[in-house]
């Protein structure tokens, strides 16, 4: 049995900038998981779990090295449109300061994304 495997989390390849991106969708993910449960009972709950857990999807396919290209590709508008939801389902009381925090924090992973998607053209 070879010491390698498909399946081996990768860290070798990983860059400062991989390790930010997976810092930030990882907060993401547990704020989306959190009010998630909080409200579980609601649709909009169910949409909290969903949009957590494929954080933590992506982040483990990022360490899969499974195409890591694409990954970024379906990462920004997926982070995107949550911003654009937030801002749309909660007007006008946008402002709550956990809201607008986890809205810093995807626009900075959308800005991580962007830049590993160019550096691997």
């Amino acid at each position: 049995m070879s010491s390698t495997s498909e399946s081996t989390l990768d860290t070798a390849s990983l860059t400062r900038l991989h390790w930010l991106g997976i810092a930030l969708a990882a907060i993401t993910g547990i704020v989306h998981l959190y009010f998630g449960v909080l409200a579980i009972d609601t649709l909009q709950g169910i949409s909290f779990v969903l949009a957590g857990v494929a954080f933590f999807v992506a982040i483990l396919l990022l360490r899969l090295d499974y195409r890591r290209r694409l990954l970024y590709l379906v990462g920004i508008p997926f982070t995107g449109v949550q911003i654009v939801l937030y801002f749309y389902l909660n007007w006008p009381d946008v402002l709550g300061p956990g809201g607008i925090a986890d809205k810093i924090v995807q626009a900075g992973l959308i800005a991580v994304l962007v830049v590993l998607y160019r550096r691997e053209a």
